[in-house]
């Protein structure tokens, strides 16, 4: 890990990069995948799952059968929980949707606006070390809520060619009866471009690698949307001297799991919870069944010092992250300064985890500094906002003035003439 103690401004640039692989490396990649997947099809896709997961797939598509089995091979308990969150997830979601508003601009000119459900969509569910069996829930719930007609999943297989049954479980759970093995860059060809099995779709989403990011931004040349640029995980959190450094330790790992190309960030103002943070990290880190791919994302996560929780919230605006974490007493009164962020967690007990799985929240959030410029998931990801207009013959009377005189300054004059002709 790296540690800094009171960092001077000028540094700060270089404190807030994230880890990135060779950028042209990735693209000819990229290319080559997508070019693969057009020219040959489910063909290509059983050919990767070989390459990339050492997975035998005689058939990209689950069956009726597998779906269906799926439940006998998890716990009740997980079904329990996996119930519950999908129940408050929806609750949340459910809450985000807007009932249509007429606004009359002058008399007898009324605009308002409707919602329509993205007609196909792709959910990509990260698969291997970590079968997000929960990201299905952030996805496929609001997908339904907003009304999308056809939602199908990419997923990886294992090793022996199946899904894991968690992620077949709760597709089927949401209502989701195409499901395909196929994972990483190629997934996201697939649904780009379409293939004998898997149909092509209009806007893609989930989460996944560096590979899977600059997949889906390469997917637009196709005409396919994106959720947003969601690649590694991330957090930040900022403590106070009222900070439990066990907890704050335990958050940060709960990223850095996920894998080598995470990042985590602390920044606090008080040197004893700095110090027993630090500890608390090298001592949790050990006893992970992934301690080493945590390890590896602590390698080069940051460690920060600072002079004042002002600078901290500075600092976090800059870096950006998915997840934040206010391990304050007085948190309410830095919600204000929170400009950049993907989702934000307030207080000692409001860790992460909750919002990765059953608090409610979508966790599909922009990573890498998109927090600038994007939102995370929510049920308007999944809908297209259409306007409506309506004038009638005195409408058209009180704004024709206004509409001819504009558009002969712009030297359009069939727009006027589209005025003129009905006022006469």
């Amino acid at each position: 890990m790296k540690i800094y103690r009171y960092p001077e401004r000028n540094a700060w640039p270089d404190l807030v990069k994230r880890p990135v692989m060779e950028q042209k490396e990735i693209s000819g990649l990229i290319r080559k995948i997508f070019n693969t997947v057009e020219e040959q099809g489910d063909s290509a896709l059983i050919e990767f799952n070989k390459k990339f997961d050492r997975a035998v797939t005689p058939q990209i598509a689950v069956t009726e059968q597998e779906l269906e089995n799926a439940a006998d091979k998890i716990s009740e308990d997980l079904k329990k929980a996996i119930k519950q969150a999908k129940e408050n997830i929806s609750k949340f979601h459910n809450a985000q949707i807007a009932e249509t508003e007429k606004i009359e601009t002058v008399k007898g000119v009324t605009c308002w606006r409707e919602n329509r459900g993205i007609e196909k969509v792709g959910i990509y569910i990260p698969g291997g070390t970590a079968p997000l069996f929960s990201t299905v829930l952030m996805l496929a719930v609001p997908a339904n809520l907003a009304g999308c007609q056809e939602i199908i999943l990419c997923t990886p297989p294992d090793s022996s060619g199946n899904i894991n049954p968690a992620i077949l479980f709760t597709a089927k759970l949401c209502g989701i009866t195409k499901v395909f093995k196929t994972g990483g860059a190629q997934a996201v060809a697939a649904m780009s471009v379409g293939t004998e099995s898997i149909p092509k779709v209009y806007k893609i989403f989930g989460p996944g690698n560096q590979y899977v990011v600059a997949a889906k931004e390469y997917a637009q040349r196709y005409g396919v949307a994106i959720d947003m640029p969601a690649g590694p995980s991330e957090v930040l959190v900022i403590a106070d001297s009222q900070a439990v450094p066990e907890f704050c330790a335990a958050d940060l790992l709960s990223q850095a799991e996920h894998g080598s190309d995470s990042q985590v960030v602390f920044i606090t103002t008080d040197f004893k919870i700095f110090s027993e943070t630090i500890e608390a990290v090298e001592k949790q880190v050990k006893k992970l069944p992934r301690n080493e791919l945590a390890t590896q994302a602590l390698d080069h996560s940051v460690f920060v010092l600072m002079n004042s929780l002002e600078e901290a919230l500075e600092f976090s605006n800059l870096y950006a992250p998915e997840h934040l974490i206010l391990a304050l007493e007085d948190f309410e009164q830095y919600i204000p300064q929170i400009s950049n962020a993907g989702s934000v967690f307030l207080g000692n007990y409001s860790c992460e985890s909750a919002g990765d799985y059953a608090s409610g929240t979508n966790h599909t959030l922009p990573t890498n500094a998109y927090a600038r410029n994007y939102s995370g998931v929510s049920l308007d990801s999944f809908v297209k906002k259409i306007t409506f207009q309506h004038l009638s013959k005195e409408g058209l009377k009180k704004i024709g003035k206004t509409i001819e005189v504009m558009a002969e300054a712009e030297g359009l004059i069939a727009h006027k003439n589209a005025v003129s002709i009905r006022l006469k």
